[in-house]
């Protein structure tokens, strides 16, 4: 018995660039379904398409996370592990993904009810883990992250079906309006932006460095930041920033003295699994994009 092909809601990566309405809801649990989120900061969630919190962690557990955020990178074994990202220009280390896989103390900051509880009140379900890592934006030079949709990428290159992801980013050094903070556009995620060209083969290799294929054109961006406006978020180490994953975001060069680091985890619905790629040759690494969808407990 076959089993029919998921359809595809957000075709992208054609010969042309499209603009289409989001199809799924933003915040898919009941406005009653407990959780740590109070009711009006879900709906803001659901109107901007984010949400800021001053303090998620407290400064001694971020002082935990730190530490052990400084082992990885300065580990040769972590360094030689493919599922570290280096700068094209330092070499330095620039993200090292499936933390909670490596460290499990990042395994238990995963599980913390204040993380996975406001996943699961957002999405709606149970959850799973699609991809976790650890950014680090050193002084001096540290190079950002270009104009992008996280859900063009996972739907193109990952086969995510739907819109029911969403990330956290939270700050483990303090994000001041100089180093290289996170930008959203604040309701850009119910737009989906399709973008033009076809997705090289083994492309993450380059984009995880440099974003090429995915990336929107300097029109689109232009009409988008018009109507929306950006927003750059700012904070002291253990605020954090929750945003759906169709948020058009991004982030400048950090050329300052001050580092940026933080961890950044995706979770995604248990019922949103993916299936193969929309729009790419070949699905991307396990450590990139999951296929064990085994719920978080």
């Amino acid at each position: 018995m076959t089993t029919a092909p998921v359809k595809d809601l957000y075709p992208t990566r054609g010969t042309t660039e499209v603009a289409v309405p989001r199809q799924d809801p933003v915040v898919w649990g009941a406005p009653d379904t407990p959780g740590p989120i109070a009711t009006a900061d879900l709906q803001s969630f659901e109107r901007d398409g984010f949400l800021a919190i001053e303090e998620l962690i407290t400064p001694s557990e971020v002082e935990v996370y730190k530490r052990e955020l400084d082992r990885l990178v300065t580990d040769p074994a972590i360094r030689a592990d493919e599922r570290s990202i280096v700068e094209p220009q330092s070499k330095e280390i620039r993200s090292v993904f499936e933390v909670h896989r490596i460290s499990e103390v990042f395994a238990k900051l995963v599980r913390d009810p204040r993380v996975v509880g406001r996943a699961r009140q957002i999405l709606g379900s149970d959850v799973y883990v699609h991809q976790s890592r650890i950014n680090v934006k050193p002084g001096f030079g540290a190079s950002g992250f270009y104009w992008h949709s996280d859900f063009e990428t996972w739907h193109a290159e990952d086969g995510l079906p739907n819109m029911r992801t969403v990330s956290v980013s939270i700050a483990l050094t303090e994000n001041h309006d100089t180093n290289g903070g996170l930008m959203i556009m604040p309701g850009s995620h119910r737009t989906f932006l399709g973008c033009a060209g076809a997705t090289p083969k083994d492309n993450y290799k380059k984009s995880l460095q440099m974003q090429d294929a995915g990336t929107p054109s300097d029109e689109a961006l232009t009409s988008l930041a018009s109507e929306h406006g950006i927003r750059l978020f700012t904070g002291r180490a253990g605020s954090a920033t929750w945003f759906d994953c169709n948020c058009m975001h991004g982030s400048g060069d950090n050329i300052t003295p001050f580092p940026r680091s933080n961890v950044f985890i995706v979770f995604n619905s248990v019922e949103n699994t993916a299936v193969e790629p929309f729009a790419a040759p070949i699905r991307r690494p396990e450590f990139i994009g999951a296929r064990d969808f085994t719920p978080v407990k």
